[in-house]
């Protein structure tokens, strides 16, 4: 698995799993399931990405932002 997000992109990415963390707790708390599962998924996948510096997405469409 080569890594395939890089720069600033992966900055962007750290902000936003931490974002939608926040979000995915203020949801759980008040009680809205849903929101909480939904952003806690994209907090993960987020997160995920900006640690290993690697995205199936970006593989399956050929970006490669690590010369950024």
């Amino acid at each position: 698995m080569n890594q395939n997000v890089g720069g600033f992109d992966r900055l962007l990415r750290a902000a936003l799993a931490v974002v939608l963390s926040v979000v995915a707790v203020a949801a759980a708390v008040e009680g809205a399931t849903t929101l909480a599962v939904a952003t806690g998924l994209g907090a993960l996948g987020a997160g995920f990405n900006a640690t290993t510096g690697w995205c199936g997405v970006n593989a399956a469409c050929g970006f490669d932002t690590t010369g950024e």
